[in-house]
């Protein structure tokens, strides 16, 4: 039987990540690959008590068809969550914070119409563009977020208005670069977007800041101009598959249809067991322990890094929050040729051409610091010092040299 596809379907691709997922996977691999947080920092025993609880006092409830906006009271806790004023009524409940992307892609993009997004940007948000077949053009990013004006050249037309459906921003310890988006810099974006570019804010990591808190959020500038995506995956545990997004009113009809047709609503026993957790200001003692960690493995990557790549010709960020450090090999590597090598020395990370919407910039890797425990990281980036070093030396014009 030979199936007809649709033509959407031939723009879908594989996720670049979980096919290196699988080769990580083998035993004995180090990785640095996985966008994934620690295990070590999901409450465990707070969902045990809360499922149980749930089960108990509203057991019937929970495990029936439920409404597509969400529970109530976790869309109310969401918005005491979030710094600013928000309605409840703005707050959709999606499974996960991808579902957040594909719903805005199937409500915002018709074939050949122009998205934004930083250079680089998260691939999963490629990867749910993709089937709308849009015209993808990446916006050029320095360690300050967006360059305005460069935003300005490539979403205004010739006649000087805007061409673009939307820009797509991370602005807070940014995946892959782990970048922050300044305050000067956000104040220029709004400043340029208000009332005539729309923006979606992706902030998945924007509570696992290490110092200080990062500036307002954009849509908190910009709340009828902003799509705002929110998550539970990486301050709870993305086995619930719970995110949110907040849109404006106008907006928001048209992204609970498109909901609705895609799973009538997000598993409701899920949202009542995170809700519960979420009682008695469960994450004022919770975030802060995850923070704990993950600073502790930035600093040990951090130090590893500076000592193992010496006099290589390596560059990599400082990331202020977040799980990933973005490093920049030197000028004719292949990071996906690189991690060939990598993984057979026992080591593995993301390239990272798969986060350019053209598939530039191949002298790039993505390392996440949050699953490898303080030995693995140190053993790891030696490791991967040690097939850098050797695939330098093999290089013609080095050998010549």
């Amino acid at each position: 039987m030979k199936w007809t596809l649709a033509h959407r379907a031939s723009m879908m691709n594989p996720s670049v990540l979980r096919e290196i997922l699988k080769v990580t996977d083998r035993p004995g691999i180090i990785s640095f690959a996985g966008g994934l947080p620690s295990p070590l920092t999901f409450p465990i025993d707070a969902f045990a008590e809360a499922t149980a609880r749930v089960l108990r006092d509203d057991g019937k409830a929970a495990l029936q068809y439920a409404a597509s906006e969400g529970f109530g009271p976790l869309r109310e806790q969401v918005t005491a969550l979030l710094p600013w004023k928000v309605d409840p009524a703005q707050v959709l409940i999606t499974t996960g914070s991808q579902q957040g992307l594909d719903l805005a892609a199937k409500v915002l993009i018709d074939a050949g119409s122009r998205v934004l997004v930083e250079n680089p940007t998260y691939l999963g948000a490629l990867q749910a563009f993709a089937p709308m077949e849009p015209d993808v053009v990446g916006v050029d990013s320095d360690g300050c977020g967006v360059m305005v004006d460069d935003l300005r050249r490539k979403a205004l037309g010739a006649d000087g208005q805007v061409n673009a459906r939307f820009l797509y921003v991370l602005p807070n310890f940014q995946n892959p670069t782990g970048r922050t988006m300044d305050e000067a810099r956000r104040a220029a974006l709004i400043d340029f977007a208000a009332g005539r570019l729309p923006l979606i804010e992706d902030n998945p990591y924007g509570d696992l800041w290490f110092d200080e808190p990062p500036a307002a959020p954009l849509c908190a500038r910009y709340p009828e101009g902003v799509l705002y995506l929110g998550s539970f995956s990486k301050i709870l545990a993305p086995g619930l598959r719970l995110g949110f997004l907040v849109a404006p009113p106008a907006l928001y009809p048209k992204l609970l249809q498109a909901k609705q047709a895609a799973d009538l609503h997000t598993p409701g026993l899920n949202q009542r067991i995170a809700s519960e957790v979420l009682k008695n200001d469960f994450l004022l003692g919770h975030i802060p322990t995850i923070r704990a960690l993950y600073r502790r493995q930035r600093d040990v990557m951090l130090e590893a890094l500076t000592r193992e790549m010496a006099g290589l010709d390596v560059h990599w960020t400082t990331p202020v929050g977040g799980m990933f450090i973005w490093a920049t090999l030197p000028e004719g590597m292949d990071g996906a040729q690189l991690l060939l090598k990598a993984v057979d020395a026992g080591v593995a990370f993301v390239p990272g051409a798969p986060f350019f919407a053209d598939g530039s910039a191949k002298n790039t890797m993505r390392l996440s610091f949050v699953t490898a425990s303080e030995a693995d990281i140190r053993t790891g980036i030696a490791a991967l010092a040690m097939v850098l070093r050797t695939a330098l030396r093999s290089q013609p014009e080095r050998t010549a040299a």
